[in-house]
């Protein structure tokens, strides 16, 4: 019985430290990671942006608008809700740096794993995508 304890041991501690050891991501690969980031949200934005301008006009002829815009400053100068806006900021702040080397883990078992058997497909999907997401949600106004 204790043999076999011991064996488990000896595979959860090569198993744990195989663990420890993420492939480091390519720089190149990084900098696509990041460029790619950027570019989605531009057309976040440029959306938002224009989803915005499309419904302020529509919300300031009706009477509910005026109701919803005064809830939302109420909303805004509420101390609980600045509060929590506040504590949802830091810890957001705080897990930037646990997201960050997660993100850098994921990258390099991609680079170091799919990339050599799926980078160039998923390269060229994005390529194929681009004009067309151009057209619903482009990211330069």
């Amino acid at each position: 019985m204790n043999a076999k304890l011991v064996l488990a041991l000896i595979v959860a501690l090569q198993v744990s430290t195989c663990l420890c050891d993420m492939p480091v991501p390519d720089k190149e690969l990084v900098d696509k990671y990041e460029e790619y980031k950027a570019t989605f949200y531009k057309r976040l934005l440029n959306a938002y942006k224009r989803m915005q301008g499309a419904v302020v006009p529509m919300a300031e002829g009706m009477e509910q608008g005026a109701i919803v815009k005064e809830y939302m400053e109420q909303l805004q100068a509420d101390p609980k809700m600045q509060s929590a806006v506040k504590v949802i900021t830091g810890v957001a702040g705080e897990l930037g740096p646990v997201v960050d080397k997660a993100r850098s883990a994921a990258l390099g078992l991609y680079g170091e794993y799919l990339r050599p058997y799926i980078g160039q497909s998923l390269d060229q999907a994005i390529q194929n995508l681009k004009p067309m997401l151009d057209a619903v949600m482009p990211a330069d106004e």
